[in-house]
């Protein structure tokens, strides 16, 4: 039984044009992920799932085997599941790797630092869990939304504000790593089933790019963070 990173990148954004090849920091987006995976020891072997040639000849010039996404789940409103489920599927037929466990990244969520990975892999068996989502604390939110026409206060009482650390800890879910077992996937249609586990990550790995505003962004933390890495196997690209 194998563990194995998949990571869904299409070709299709509406956003920011070509996101998933988009030049961050020296590299196309995707890279980045790719190669975060392929350092981590808990992952046997990385693919990414696409309908997009160029998207495939990225993730293929930096270390990925390449599955090719039918057109019919890579449109705007195909789930990420679904992708998951087709991925999975062509892996134990096609690379013949029965699967116990699957790492989903995401390529627009970056900023994992080394070891992130193989520790929520870590944490996923030790608490026996069946799905596993990274998240961050939301310490000093204070949440409204509109309903029907009236703000409110959502994740405090705006009429009893109190001392923020007496309000209850909450998390957002970051959406860099996501793990689980492939039943899971299969039983529930989801990447989240019934024993959830979360790995904790710092507020700054929240950010992810959705646009070109939030570009400059990442590369700052990718800078000062100096999660750069040193691909002596690839070419320059």
């Amino acid at each position: 039984m194998h563990t194995v990173a998949i990571i869904p990148a299409r070709g299709g954004s509406k956003g920011l044009k070509e996101k998933n090849i988009y030049p961050v920091a020296g590299k196309p987006l995707l890279a980045w992920t790719v190669l975060q995976a392929l350092t981590s020891t808990s992952i046997e072997k990385v693919f990414v799932t696409t309908d997009d040639e160029v998207i495939a000849k990225v993730a293929s010039e930096y270390g990925a085997e390449v599955i090719v996404r039918p057109a019919e789940l890579a449109g705007d409103k195909a789930s990420s599941e679904s992708a998951l489920l087709h991925a999975a599927g062509v892996i134990e037929r096609e690379y013949n790797m029965p699967l116990s466990t699957i790492v989903f990244l995401q390529a627009t969520s970056p900023l994992r630092k080394p070891g992130d990975i193989d520790r929520a892999v870590e944490l996923f068996f030790r608490e026996e869990a069946d799905s596993l989502i990274s998240v961050t604390r939301a310490d000093d939110l204070t949440l409204w939304e509109s309903r029907e026409g009236k703000w409110k206060s959502v994740n405090f009482d705006y009429r009893n504000r109190g001392m923020r650390q007496d309000r209850p800890t909450q998390f957002i879910e970051n959406g860099s790593i996501y793990i689980f077992k492939p039943e899971t996937l299969v039983t529930y249609g989801n990447r989240i089933g019934q024993k959830l586990s979360t790995y904790e990550m710092e507020f700054w790995q929240t950010w992810e790019i959705d646009t070109v505003e939030e570009i400059d962004l990442i590369e700052y933390y990718l800078y000062k963070k100096k999660l750069g890495i040193q691909d002596t196997n690839q070419q320059n690209h």
